[in-house]
């Protein structure tokens, strides 16, 4: 089961956030959720959740 973990506000940041967590050995999706307002779904395996959250936070806390 797939899991939203971040909500990116552009196209260049969800693929910024998915390019860095798939670098460190995750599988990552993305999926559009909203064309009108261009956001998107950043999405990891639920048994990811927490090791993911901790990069993603790191690569926030860094942009």
């Amino acid at each position: 089961m797939w899991t939203v973990i971040y909500i990116a506000p552009t196209a260049k940041i969800a693929d910024k956030i998915k390019q860095r967590l798939t670098e460190e050995g995750f599988l990552v999706q993305v999926r559009a959720i909203n064309m009108t307002k261009n956001q998107f779904e950043i999405v990891v395996p639920e048994g990811e959740v927490e090791e993911v959250q901790e990069v993603l936070n790191s690569i926030l806390h860094r942009s």
